[in-house]
């Protein structure tokens, strides 16, 4: 992950308590992340590894009517600047994918019910397979947004998300000039409400 996103540009120290709390609920990988690095940003705000709590609530409005909370309970472990939340299964350790921006959820339905024999490992290549292109949000035209809503917006905050005002949902154009810096837990809440 280092070796695509640099690294870390801000970090929080993890209570010893999270640890404890998770420590049979998500990969002993990602723990000791935690330990090490804390909870941080990377690539200027771009990917953040996180604190399941502060999600626990907007996850479980995006996953209701899905059938995957029925599946497996998930806690959000990673976002990135667009809101997206990556979240992992504690029963099965499958990741799926909530795309706020885009307005649904990416799953292998087909893979969440089967036991994930190397949780570890399947933390390692999401991890290290995440790079700043698949992060990214393109514009209107596929060009991506990153690198210009840093420049005219500044970084995200901890608790911000770059968005569309309008929302895409109801009509929004994906373009520099109506992004916008929001706090990220209200504007998914938001956009959950208008995707139904």
């Amino acid at each position: 992950m280092i070796d695509n996103l640099g690294e870390a540009t801000s970090c929080r120290e993890v209570p010893a308590a999270s640890i404890d709390k998770y420590q049979s609920k998500l990969p002993a990988a990602l723990l000791g992340y935690w330990r090490e690095d804390g909870w941080c940003s990377y690539a200027d705000g771009l990917f953040w590894i996180v604190d399941p709590d502060a999600y626990k609530a907007t996850l479980d409005m995006w996953l209701q009517g899905s059938g995957l909370a029925e599946i497996d309970n998930y806690h959000v472990i990673a976002r990135d600047a667009f809101g997206s939340l990556y979240a992992w299964g504690e029963r099965y350790q499958r990741k799926i994918t909530v795309s706020s921006l885009a307005g649904g959820i990416v799953a292998l339905k087909n893979q969440l019910q089967k036991p994930n024999p190397q949780p570890d490992r399947s933390l390692g290549i999401f991890l290290g397979a995440t790079q700043r292109d698949s992060l990214d949000f393109d514009d209107n035209q596929g060009k991506p947004l990153f690198q210009r809503a840093l420049a005219k917006l500044g970084p995200v905050a901890e608790d911000e998300m770059y968005a569309f005002e309008p929302a895409l949902c109801i009509g929004g154009k994906a373009d520099l000039e109506h992004m916008v810096k929001v706090k990220m837990v209200e504007h998914l809440m938001i956009l959950d409400q208008l995707r139904h």
